[in-house]
Protein backbone atom coordinates (compact mmCIF):
# COMPACT_ATOMS: atom_id res chain seq x y z
CA UNK A 1 0.00 0.00 0.00
CA UNK A 2 2.79 2.42 0.99
CA UNK A 3 4.78 1.82 -2.65
CA UNK A 4 0.76 2.38 -4.46
CA UNK A 5 0.76 5.61 -2.23
CA UNK A 6 4.64 6.62 -3.32
CA UNK A 7 3.37 6.17 -6.78
CA UNK A 8 -0.15 8.24 -6.23
CA UNK A 9 2.20 11.34 -5.28
CA UNK A 10 4.22 11.22 -7.47
CA UNK A 11 1.83 10.87 -10.36
CA UNK A 12 0.25 14.47 -8.83
CA UNK A 13 3.79 15.83 -8.74
CA UNK A 14 3.76 15.20 -12.36
CA UNK A 15 0.31 16.60 -12.93
CA UNK A 16 0.82 19.80 -10.71
CA UNK A 17 4.16 20.33 -13.11
CA UNK A 18 2.89 19.87 -15.96
CA UNK A 19 0.21 21.89 -15.68
CA UNK A 20 2.26 24.45 -14.37
CA UNK A 21 4.41 24.34 -17.74
CA UNK A 22 1.52 24.28 -19.73
CA UNK A 23 -0.13 27.34 -18.18
CA UNK A 24 0.18 30.66 -19.99
CA UNK A 25 -0.09 32.79 -16.60
CA UNK A 26 1.55 30.52 -14.20
CA UNK A 27 0.55 32.16 -10.82
CA UNK A 28 -3.09 31.23 -11.20
CA UNK A 29 -2.00 28.14 -10.26
CA UNK A 30 -1.24 28.58 -7.04
CA UNK A 31 -2.77 25.75 -5.89
CA UNK A 32 -0.43 23.39 -7.73
CA UNK A 33 2.48 25.02 -6.38
CA UNK A 34 1.23 24.94 -2.94
CA UNK A 35 0.97 21.19 -3.33
CA UNK A 36 4.42 20.76 -4.63
CA UNK A 37 5.61 22.32 -1.98
CA UNK A 38 3.45 20.33 0.97
CA UNK A 39 6.15 17.26 -0.64
CA UNK A 40 8.59 18.40 1.44
CA UNK A 41 6.29 16.51 4.53
CA UNK A 42 6.26 13.34 2.10
CA UNK A 43 8.40 9.98 3.24
CA UNK A 44 8.74 8.57 -0.65
CA UNK A 45 12.69 9.60 -1.95
CA UNK A 46 11.72 10.06 -5.19
CA UNK A 47 8.32 12.28 -4.19
CA UNK A 48 11.23 14.18 -2.57
CA UNK A 49 13.69 14.33 -5.34
CA UNK A 50 10.90 15.54 -7.69
CA UNK A 51 9.46 18.36 -5.43
CA UNK A 52 12.92 19.66 -5.01
CA UNK A 53 13.46 19.91 -9.30
CA UNK A 54 10.09 21.71 -9.42
CA UNK A 55 9.90 24.27 -6.51
CA UNK A 56 12.85 26.21 -7.87
CA UNK A 57 11.68 26.27 -11.32
CA UNK A 58 8.72 27.86 -10.94
CA UNK A 59 9.50 29.58 -8.10
CA UNK A 60 9.30 32.89 -9.69
CA UNK A 61 6.09 32.66 -10.10
CA UNK A 62 4.77 32.57 -6.84
CA UNK A 63 6.38 35.41 -4.88
CA UNK A 64 3.75 35.09 -2.38
CA UNK A 65 4.88 31.24 -1.54
CA UNK A 66 8.50 32.50 -1.64
CA UNK A 67 9.70 32.10 2.00
CA UNK A 68 7.22 28.43 2.15
CA UNK A 69 9.43 27.26 -1.08
CA UNK A 70 12.69 28.57 0.50
CA UNK A 71 12.34 26.67 3.72
CA UNK A 72 10.73 23.45 1.79
CA UNK A 73 13.94 22.95 -0.34
CA UNK A 74 15.96 23.85 3.07
CA UNK A 75 13.68 20.81 4.29
CA UNK A 76 15.24 18.68 2.02
CA UNK A 77 18.91 19.91 1.73
CA UNK A 78 18.88 18.38 5.22
CA UNK A 79 16.80 15.07 4.55
CA UNK A 80 18.47 12.01 5.45
CA UNK A 81 18.66 10.78 1.64
CA UNK A 82 21.81 11.81 0.01
CA UNK A 83 20.00 11.71 -3.24
CA UNK A 84 17.53 14.28 -2.27
CA UNK A 85 20.28 16.64 -0.62
CA UNK A 86 21.80 16.39 -3.37
CA UNK A 87 18.96 17.46 -6.03
CA UNK A 88 18.07 19.78 -3.63
CA UNK A 89 21.05 21.84 -3.86
CA UNK A 90 21.63 21.61 -6.96
CA UNK A 91 18.24 23.52 -7.38
CA UNK A 92 19.11 26.84 -5.14
CA UNK A 93 20.93 28.55 -7.71
CA UNK A 94 17.33 28.61 -9.94
CA UNK A 95 15.75 30.46 -7.02
CA UNK A 96 17.95 33.66 -7.93
CA UNK A 97 18.04 33.04 -11.61
CA UNK A 98 14.63 35.68 -11.96
CA UNK A 99 14.80 36.82 -8.34
CA UNK A 100 18.37 38.13 -7.64
CA UNK A 101 16.75 39.52 -4.49
CA UNK A 102 17.42 36.27 -2.93
CA UNK A 103 20.81 35.59 -3.57
CA UNK A 104 22.60 36.42 -0.51
CA UNK A 105 20.69 34.34 1.39
CA UNK A 106 20.97 31.40 -0.65
CA UNK A 107 24.64 31.93 -0.53
CA UNK A 108 24.39 32.09 2.89
CA UNK A 109 22.39 28.45 2.84
CA UNK A 110 25.40 26.58 0.67
CA UNK A 111 27.81 27.90 2.74
CA UNK A 112 26.73 26.30 5.32
CA UNK A 113 26.52 23.43 3.64
CA UNK A 114 30.23 23.70 2.77
CA UNK A 115 30.78 21.19 5.62
CA UNK A 116 28.93 18.35 4.56
CA UNK A 117 30.82 15.42 4.42
CA UNK A 118 29.75 13.23 1.68
CA UNK A 119 31.89 14.36 -1.21
CA UNK A 120 29.34 14.21 -3.82
CA UNK A 121 27.17 16.69 -1.79
CA UNK A 122 30.14 18.99 -1.01
CA UNK A 123 31.04 18.40 -4.86
CA UNK A 124 27.13 20.06 -5.61
CA UNK A 125 27.48 22.42 -3.05
CA UNK A 126 30.82 24.10 -5.14
CA UNK A 127 28.89 23.76 -8.33
CA UNK A 128 25.72 25.40 -6.77
CA UNK A 129 28.30 28.39 -5.39
CA UNK A 130 30.16 28.62 -9.20
CA UNK A 131 26.71 29.18 -10.22
CA UNK A 132 25.67 32.26 -8.37
CA UNK A 133 29.34 33.32 -8.54
CA UNK A 134 28.82 33.73 -12.21
CA UNK A 135 25.11 34.66 -12.27
CA UNK A 136 26.02 37.69 -9.94
CA UNK A 137 29.91 38.31 -8.70
CA UNK A 138 29.93 41.39 -6.74
CA UNK A 139 26.76 39.94 -4.88
CA UNK A 140 27.68 36.35 -4.57
CA UNK A 141 31.47 37.68 -2.99
CA UNK A 142 29.94 39.97 -0.57
CA UNK A 143 27.83 37.16 1.00
CA UNK A 144 30.66 34.96 0.58
CA UNK A 145 33.20 36.91 2.37
CA UNK A 146 31.17 37.78 5.13
CA UNK A 147 31.44 34.23 6.75
CA UNK A 148 35.53 34.75 7.15
CA UNK A 149 35.08 38.49 8.29
CA UNK A 150 35.71 39.09 12.14
CA UNK A 151 32.45 37.96 13.73
CA UNK A 152 31.63 37.61 17.24
CA UNK A 153 33.09 34.77 18.80
CA UNK A 154 30.20 33.15 20.31
CA UNK A 155 28.47 32.99 16.89
CA UNK A 156 31.61 31.95 14.68
CA UNK A 157 32.18 28.29 13.39
CA UNK A 158 35.82 27.72 12.76
CA UNK A 159 35.04 25.01 10.99
CA UNK A 160 32.68 26.52 8.46
CA UNK A 161 35.14 29.07 8.13
CA UNK A 162 37.91 27.72 6.52
CA UNK A 163 35.75 25.41 4.61
CA UNK A 164 34.48 29.26 3.12
CA UNK A 165 38.50 30.13 2.90
CA UNK A 166 39.15 26.72 0.95
CA UNK A 167 35.90 26.82 -1.27
CA UNK A 168 37.58 30.99 -2.06
CA UNK A 169 41.08 29.58 -2.83
CA UNK A 170 40.75 26.94 -4.66
CA UNK A 171 37.22 27.31 -6.86
CA UNK A 172 37.32 31.50 -7.05
CA UNK A 173 41.14 32.36 -6.72
CA UNK A 174 41.76 30.22 -9.83
CA UNK A 175 38.86 31.89 -11.91
CA UNK A 176 39.98 35.64 -11.49
CA UNK A 177 39.83 36.04 -15.01
CA UNK A 178 36.61 34.54 -15.60
CA UNK A 179 34.94 35.47 -12.13
CA UNK A 180 36.05 39.13 -12.11
CA UNK A 181 34.50 41.08 -15.11
CA UNK A 182 34.85 44.21 -15.30
CA UNK A 183 38.31 43.87 -13.93
CA UNK A 184 39.10 47.56 -12.60
CA UNK A 185 35.49 47.53 -10.57
CA UNK A 186 35.59 43.84 -9.33
CA UNK A 187 39.54 43.69 -8.94
CA UNK A 188 38.43 46.53 -6.42
CA UNK A 189 35.86 44.81 -5.21
CA UNK A 190 37.04 41.81 -3.90
CA UNK A 191 40.22 43.47 -2.63
CA UNK A 192 38.00 45.96 -0.42
CA UNK A 193 36.10 42.50 0.73
CA UNK A 194 39.59 40.76 1.29
CA UNK A 195 41.68 44.15 3.54
CA UNK A 196 37.47 43.50 5.47
CA UNK A 197 38.81 39.95 6.53
CA UNK A 198 42.55 40.28 7.30
CA UNK A 199 41.54 41.68 11.18
CA UNK A 200 41.47 37.77 12.12
CA UNK A 201 43.91 35.34 10.04
CA UNK A 202 46.21 33.37 10.55
CA UNK A 203 49.58 33.78 8.89
CA UNK A 204 48.99 31.32 6.35
CA UNK A 205 45.88 32.85 5.38
CA UNK A 206 47.13 36.32 5.21
CA UNK A 207 50.04 35.13 2.63
CA UNK A 208 47.23 33.73 0.57
CA UNK A 209 45.25 36.88 0.36
CA UNK A 210 48.32 38.63 -0.40
CA UNK A 211 49.59 36.08 -3.13
CA UNK A 212 46.33 36.38 -4.72
CA UNK A 213 46.28 40.35 -4.43
CA UNK A 214 49.81 41.08 -5.95
CA UNK A 215 48.26 38.48 -8.64
CA UNK A 216 45.61 40.89 -9.76
CA UNK A 217 45.88 43.42 -12.78
CA UNK A 218 45.24 46.53 -10.65
CA UNK A 219 48.56 45.34 -8.64
CA UNK A 220 50.44 44.29 -11.69
CA UNK A 221 53.54 45.02 -12.80
CA UNK A 222 52.01 48.23 -14.93
CA UNK A 223 50.44 49.54 -11.59
CA UNK A 224 50.43 53.28 -10.46
CA UNK A 225 52.59 53.92 -7.36
CA UNK A 226 49.85 54.13 -5.50
CA UNK A 227 48.77 50.78 -5.86
CA UNK A 228 51.70 49.09 -4.58
CA UNK A 229 51.89 51.47 -1.50
CA UNK A 230 48.22 49.83 -0.83
CA UNK A 231 49.79 46.66 -0.61
CA UNK A 232 52.49 47.67 1.73
CA UNK A 233 49.89 49.78 3.85
CA UNK A 234 47.89 46.15 3.94
CA UNK A 235 51.04 44.44 5.35
CA UNK A 236 52.07 47.30 7.77
CA UNK A 237 48.25 47.04 8.79
CA UNK A 238 48.77 43.05 9.97
CA UNK A 239 52.24 44.21 11.30
CA UNK A 240 50.67 46.44 14.11
CA UNK A 241 53.10 49.18 13.19
CA UNK A 242 50.83 51.23 15.02
CA UNK A 243 51.14 49.57 18.75
CA UNK A 244 53.24 49.82 21.58
CA UNK A 245 55.88 47.09 21.31
CA UNK A 246 56.05 44.71 24.15
CA UNK A 247 59.81 42.41 23.95
CA UNK A 248 57.93 39.87 25.50
CA UNK A 249 54.99 39.35 22.61
CA UNK A 250 57.06 37.28 20.58
CA UNK A 251 54.17 37.15 18.39
CA UNK A 252 54.02 40.42 17.47
CA UNK A 253 58.09 39.80 16.66
CA UNK A 254 57.37 36.84 14.76
CA UNK A 255 54.38 38.52 12.95
CA UNK A 256 56.44 41.87 12.53
CA UNK A 257 59.67 40.05 11.22
CA UNK A 258 56.93 38.10 8.24
CA UNK A 259 55.30 40.89 7.63
CA UNK A 260 58.80 42.98 6.55
CA UNK A 261 59.61 39.47 4.49
CA UNK A 262 56.43 39.92 2.46
CA UNK A 263 56.97 43.76 2.27
CA UNK A 264 60.27 43.61 0.46
CA UNK A 265 59.65 42.61 -3.36
CA UNK A 266 57.27 45.97 -2.78
CA UNK A 267 60.21 48.41 -1.76
CA UNK A 268 61.93 46.92 -4.76
CA UNK A 269 58.61 47.80 -7.02
CA UNK A 270 59.06 51.25 -5.44
CA UNK A 271 56.91 51.12 -2.57
CA UNK A 272 58.50 53.04 0.94
CA UNK A 273 59.69 51.45 3.62
CA UNK A 274 59.64 54.27 5.97
CA UNK A 275 56.77 53.21 8.61
CA UNK A 276 58.85 50.02 8.87
CA UNK A 277 62.16 51.50 9.64
CA UNK A 278 60.66 54.09 11.91
CA UNK A 279 59.53 51.14 13.69
CA UNK A 280 62.23 49.40 14.27
CA UNK A 281 64.40 52.48 14.94
CA UNK A 282 61.91 53.70 17.30
CA UNK A 283 60.79 50.22 19.28
CA UNK A 284 63.03 47.40 18.23
CA UNK A 285 66.49 48.01 18.12
CA UNK A 286 66.86 50.32 21.62
CA UNK A 287 65.72 46.10 22.94
CA UNK A 288 67.36 44.13 19.91
CA UNK A 289 69.23 42.19 22.98
CA UNK A 290 65.87 41.16 24.36
CA UNK A 291 65.20 39.21 21.05
CA UNK A 292 65.01 35.89 20.89
CA UNK A 293 68.27 34.94 19.18
CA UNK A 294 66.87 33.40 16.23
CA UNK A 295 64.60 36.04 14.99
CA UNK A 296 67.71 38.89 15.24
CA UNK A 297 69.13 36.76 12.50
CA UNK A 298 65.84 37.12 10.03
CA UNK A 299 65.32 41.07 11.21
CA UNK A 300 68.64 41.41 10.46
CA UNK A 301 68.18 40.11 7.13
CA UNK A 302 64.92 41.68 6.05
CA UNK A 303 66.37 44.83 7.03
CA UNK A 304 69.58 44.15 4.74
CA UNK A 305 67.63 43.26 1.69
CA UNK A 306 64.97 46.04 2.77
CA UNK A 307 68.31 48.81 3.27
CA UNK A 308 68.46 49.49 -0.73
CA UNK A 309 65.34 51.22 -0.69
CA UNK A 310 65.42 53.26 1.86
CA UNK A 311 65.30 57.30 1.47
CA UNK A 312 68.20 59.29 2.29
CA UNK A 313 65.96 61.16 5.25
CA UNK A 314 65.17 57.63 6.79
CA UNK A 315 68.89 56.77 6.29
CA UNK A 316 70.17 59.29 8.31
CA UNK A 317 67.83 58.83 11.29
CA UNK A 318 68.38 55.27 10.84
CA UNK A 319 72.07 54.96 10.81
CA UNK A 320 72.97 55.85 14.01
CA UNK A 321 71.09 52.59 15.44
CA UNK A 322 72.88 50.97 12.60
CA UNK A 323 76.67 52.00 13.48
CA UNK A 324 75.54 50.94 17.51
CA UNK A 325 74.81 47.42 16.35
CA UNK A 326 78.19 47.03 14.51
CA UNK A 327 79.76 48.23 17.33
CA UNK A 328 78.47 45.64 19.67
CA UNK A 329 79.33 42.61 17.15
CA UNK A 330 82.48 43.61 15.20
CA UNK A 331 84.83 42.67 18.44
CA UNK A 332 87.59 45.90 18.57
CA UNK A 333 90.17 43.06 19.84
CA UNK A 334 90.87 39.43 19.56
CA UNK A 335 90.63 38.75 22.73
CA UNK A 336 88.48 35.40 22.50
CA UNK A 337 85.84 36.56 22.00
CA UNK A 338 83.28 35.27 19.63
CA UNK A 339 81.92 36.91 16.71
CA UNK A 340 78.35 36.28 15.07
CA UNK A 341 79.59 36.66 11.37
CA UNK A 342 75.85 36.78 10.07
CA UNK A 343 75.08 39.47 11.90
CA UNK A 344 77.99 41.28 10.90
CA UNK A 345 77.43 40.67 7.07
CA UNK A 346 73.83 42.14 7.32
CA UNK A 347 74.59 45.04 9.50
CA UNK A 348 77.92 45.79 7.04
CA UNK A 349 75.33 45.60 4.00
CA UNK A 350 72.77 48.01 5.85
CA UNK A 351 75.60 50.25 6.65
CA UNK A 352 77.11 50.97 3.39
CA UNK A 353 73.29 51.13 1.49
CA UNK A 354 72.37 53.69 4.18
CA UNK A 355 75.64 55.46 4.27
CA UNK A 356 75.08 55.33 0.58
CA UNK A 357 71.98 57.88 0.52
CA UNK A 358 72.99 60.34 3.55
CA UNK A 359 77.33 59.73 3.03
CA UNK A 360 77.86 62.76 5.55
CA UNK A 361 75.72 61.09 8.18
CA UNK A 362 79.06 59.03 8.83
CA UNK A 363 81.31 62.03 9.90
CA UNK A 364 80.25 62.44 13.35
CA UNK A 365 79.54 58.65 13.88
CA UNK A 366 82.48 56.64 12.46
CA UNK A 367 85.29 59.94 12.05
CA UNK A 368 85.01 60.01 8.40
CA UNK A 369 85.84 63.48 6.21
CA UNK A 370 83.08 63.39 3.85
CA UNK A 371 82.10 66.81 2.23
CA UNK A 372 78.81 67.44 1.47
CA UNK A 373 79.02 71.31 1.73
CA UNK A 374 75.58 71.00 4.31
CA UNK A 375 76.28 71.87 8.07
CA UNK A 376 75.88 68.20 8.74
CA UNK A 377 79.35 67.57 7.95
CA UNK A 378 80.20 68.80 11.23
CA UNK A 379 84.14 69.13 9.84
CA UNK A 380 85.04 71.33 11.94
CA UNK A 381 84.15 69.10 15.27
CA UNK A 382 86.46 66.48 16.36
CA UNK A 383 85.55 62.39 15.95
CA UNK A 384 89.34 61.09 15.12
CA UNK A 385 88.35 58.68 18.50
CA UNK A 386 85.40 57.02 16.49
CA UNK A 387 87.82 56.85 13.25
CA UNK A 388 90.27 55.12 15.59
CA UNK A 389 87.68 52.41 16.94
CA UNK A 390 85.52 51.98 13.95
CA UNK A 391 88.79 51.10 11.70
CA UNK A 392 90.33 48.99 14.86
CA UNK A 393 86.69 46.71 14.56
CA UNK A 394 86.88 46.72 11.19
CA UNK A 395 90.77 45.04 11.11
CA UNK A 396 89.61 42.92 14.04
CA UNK A 397 86.38 41.65 11.86
CA UNK A 398 88.62 41.01 8.62
CA UNK A 399 91.32 39.13 10.63
CA UNK A 400 88.77 37.03 12.17
CA UNK A 401 86.89 35.75 8.65
CA UNK A 402 90.35 35.48 6.84
CA UNK A 403 91.49 32.92 9.80
CA UNK A 404 88.08 31.48 9.35
CA UNK A 405 87.95 31.64 5.77
CA UNK A 406 91.25 29.01 6.03
CA UNK A 407 89.79 26.91 8.40
CA UNK A 408 86.18 26.46 6.02
CA UNK A 409 88.30 26.24 3.38
CA UNK A 410 90.23 23.35 4.80
CA UNK A 411 86.90 22.24 5.77
CA UNK A 412 85.34 21.73 2.39
CA UNK A 413 88.59 20.05 1.30
CA UNK A 414 87.73 17.68 3.96
CA UNK A 415 83.82 17.23 3.55
CA UNK A 416 84.80 16.39 -0.58
CA UNK A 417 87.37 13.50 0.80
CA UNK A 418 84.50 12.14 3.21
CA UNK A 419 82.01 12.61 0.23
CA UNK A 420 83.64 10.34 -2.35
CA UNK A 421 84.70 7.93 0.94
CA UNK A 422 80.59 7.67 1.77
CA UNK A 423 78.87 4.65 1.11
CA UNK A 424 75.21 5.45 2.10
CA UNK A 425 72.67 7.63 0.80
CA UNK A 426 72.31 9.27 4.67
CA UNK A 427 75.86 9.63 4.81
CA UNK A 428 76.17 11.42 1.38
CA UNK A 429 73.13 13.41 2.31
CA UNK A 430 74.60 14.73 6.04
CA UNK A 431 78.19 15.39 4.47
CA UNK A 432 75.96 17.34 1.46
CA UNK A 433 74.28 19.52 4.27
CA UNK A 434 78.12 20.15 5.83
CA UNK A 435 78.89 21.93 2.74
CA UNK A 436 75.82 23.57 1.96
CA UNK A 437 76.44 25.54 5.69
CA UNK A 438 80.33 25.67 4.56
CA UNK A 439 79.90 27.38 1.32
CA UNK A 440 77.44 29.78 2.52
CA UNK A 441 80.19 30.46 5.30
CA UNK A 442 82.85 31.18 2.73
CA UNK A 443 80.18 33.42 0.80
CA UNK A 444 79.75 35.75 4.00
CA UNK A 445 83.22 35.99 5.20
CA UNK A 446 84.03 37.10 1.51
CA UNK A 447 81.43 39.02 1.46
CA UNK A 448 82.45 41.13 5.18
CA UNK A 449 85.92 41.49 3.58
CA UNK A 450 84.57 43.31 0.50
CA UNK A 451 82.28 45.43 2.61
CA UNK A 452 85.03 46.19 5.35
CA UNK A 453 87.60 47.00 2.93
CA UNK A 454 86.48 49.96 1.48
CA UNK A 455 85.74 51.54 4.88
CA UNK A 456 89.11 52.29 6.04
CA UNK A 457 89.46 55.25 4.05
CA UNK A 458 88.80 58.94 5.34
CA UNK A 459 86.65 59.23 2.65
CA UNK A 460 85.25 55.92 1.93
CA UNK A 461 83.02 54.92 -1.24
CA UNK A 462 80.09 53.82 0.19
CA UNK A 463 78.70 50.31 -1.76
CA UNK A 464 75.39 51.52 -3.54
CA UNK A 465 74.59 48.44 -5.48
CA UNK A 466 74.01 45.27 -6.06
CA UNK A 467 77.51 43.94 -6.50
CA UNK A 468 77.38 42.17 -3.06
CA UNK A 469 75.35 39.48 -3.19
CA UNK A 470 73.93 38.36 0.21
CA UNK A 471 75.25 35.13 1.25
CA UNK A 472 71.54 33.40 2.19
CA UNK A 473 70.16 34.59 -1.57
CA UNK A 474 70.75 32.58 -4.87
CA UNK A 475 73.56 32.87 -6.82
CA UNK A 476 73.38 33.65 -10.73
CA UNK A 477 75.25 31.33 -11.86
CA UNK A 478 77.89 32.05 -14.17
CA UNK A 479 79.11 30.39 -17.69
CA UNK A 480 81.97 28.97 -15.46
CA UNK A 481 81.75 28.14 -12.02
CA UNK A 482 85.19 27.00 -10.63
CA UNK A 483 84.85 26.67 -6.81
CA UNK A 484 82.04 25.02 -4.38
CA UNK A 485 81.60 28.57 -3.01
CA UNK A 486 79.73 29.65 -6.48
CA UNK A 487 77.04 27.60 -5.24
CA UNK A 488 74.22 29.50 -3.58
CA UNK A 489 71.92 28.66 -1.40
CA UNK A 490 68.38 29.75 -2.27
CA UNK A 491 65.92 31.78 0.01
CA UNK A 492 62.92 29.37 0.54
CA UNK A 493 59.99 31.07 -1.55
CA UNK A 494 56.76 30.18 0.61
CA UNK A 495 58.72 31.39 3.43
CA UNK A 496 55.85 32.93 5.31
CA UNK A 497 53.10 30.19 4.54
CA UNK A 498 55.59 27.48 5.98
CA UNK A 499 58.82 25.68 6.93
CA UNK A 500 61.59 24.99 4.08
CA UNK A 501 64.04 22.51 3.71
CA UNK A 502 66.10 24.49 1.97
CA UNK A 503 68.59 26.91 2.92
CA UNK A 504 71.68 25.87 4.89
CA UNK A 505 71.69 23.29 7.81
CA UNK A 506 74.26 23.29 11.18
CA UNK A 507 77.03 20.36 10.28
CA UNK A 508 76.83 18.18 13.63
CA UNK A 509 79.57 15.75 13.86
CA UNK A 510 81.80 14.90 10.97
CA UNK A 511 84.71 13.98 13.26
CA UNK A 512 87.73 16.65 12.34
CA UNK A 513 85.86 17.87 9.39
CA UNK A 514 83.86 20.61 11.70
CA UNK A 515 86.34 22.43 13.85
CA UNK A 516 84.38 23.17 17.30
CA UNK A 517 85.46 27.60 16.80
CA UNK A 518 83.87 28.11 13.23
CA UNK A 519 80.77 25.33 14.60
CA UNK A 520 80.10 28.46 17.12
CA UNK A 521 81.31 30.92 15.46
CA UNK A 522 78.83 30.28 12.73
CA UNK A 523 75.73 29.46 14.34
CA UNK A 524 74.01 32.62 13.01
CA UNK A 525 75.00 31.09 9.40
CA UNK A 526 72.49 27.65 10.53
CA UNK A 527 69.85 30.74 12.38
CA UNK A 528 70.02 32.43 9.28
CA UNK A 529 68.85 29.64 6.59
CA UNK A 530 65.27 31.22 7.41
CA UNK A 531 64.77 27.20 7.51
CA UNK A 532 65.62 26.26 10.75
CA UNK A 533 61.42 26.73 11.53
CA UNK A 534 60.76 28.45 8.59
CA UNK A 535 58.10 31.34 8.30
CA UNK A 536 54.48 29.77 8.35
CA UNK A 537 52.89 28.25 11.19
CA UNK A 538 54.93 29.12 14.07
CA UNK A 539 55.97 32.03 13.01
CA UNK A 540 53.93 34.69 13.54
CA UNK A 541 50.04 35.77 14.39
CA UNK A 542 49.02 34.04 17.24
CA UNK A 543 46.42 34.81 19.22
CA UNK A 544 44.97 37.01 17.00
CA UNK A 545 40.55 36.97 17.41
CA UNK A 546 39.73 33.24 17.35
CA UNK A 547 42.98 32.24 18.44
CA UNK A 548 43.62 30.93 14.90
CA UNK A 549 47.36 31.55 15.41
CA UNK A 550 50.69 30.60 14.56
CA UNK A 551 52.01 27.77 17.30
Amino acid sequence: MAESSDEAIIEKLYQYGERLNEAKDKSQNVEDYENIIKAAKSSSVKAMQLAAQLIPRFFKYFPSLSVRAVDAQLDFCEAEELGVRVQAIRGLPLFCKDTPEHLSKIVDILVQLLTAEENVERDAVNKALLSLLRQDVKASLTALFKHIETIDEQMSDDNLRERTLVFIKDKVFPLKAELLKPPEQMERHITDLIKKSLQDVTGGEFKMFMDFLKSLSIFGDKAPQERVQELIEIIAGQADLDAQFNVSDGDHINRLIACLFMAIPFFERGASNSKFLNYLNKHIFPVFDKLPEERKVDLLKNLAESAPYTIPQDSRQFLPSVVQLLKKYMPRRKAGEEMNFTYVECLLYTFHHLAHKAPNATNSLCGYKIVTGQPSDRLGEDFSENYKEFTERLNCVEELARATIKKLTQGMVEHNQAFAAAKSDEEKEKIKAQKQNTTTGLRTCNNILSMAQPLHAKTPSFIGDKKINLSWKEVVKSTAPTTAASTGVKRPAGAINGSSSSGPKKGRGGGGMQNQLVDRAFQGLSYGGRSSRGRGRGRGFRGRGRGRGYH
